[in-house]
């Protein structure tokens, strides 16, 4: 039984992307990996995108106020953003205060 051409040029085609693929990824795991950013660094930045964000709301509602936007649609979602963002940096410290009140119980 015979390969048809188109099969035979598909199946070429696709083991040369496999190994070109492999190629890419043998490359890439002989590079050293770039140091990963610390958690209180992460954690600053986090803490600081939250405070611009209510910084943007509150100077997008001082100007809804004063009548010099009319665009209600993005206020609103600005505010939704900036509280979502507060929900959960608060959720995360709150989570990381349970973690180090556990931290406190172990006995050594």
């Amino acid at each position: 039984m015979a390969i048809p051409p188109l099969a035979l040029s598909a199946y070429q085609n696709a083991m040369g992307q496999s190994q070109g693929i492999s190629s890419k990824v043998s490359r890439s795991l002989a590079k050293p990996a770039a140091p990963a950013e610390g958690f209180g660094q992460t954690l600053l930045d986090s803490v600081t995108r939250v405070n611009d964000m209510q910084n943007q709301k509150a100077g997008m509602v001082e100007s809804f106020v004063s009548g010099k936007s009319e665009n209600v649609h993005e206020l609103m979602i600005n505010l939704q953003k900036a509280s979502t963002a507060m929900q959960m940096t608060t959720a995360v410290r709150g989570k990381v205060l349970d973690a180090y009140r556990e931290l406190v119980k172990i006995q050594f």
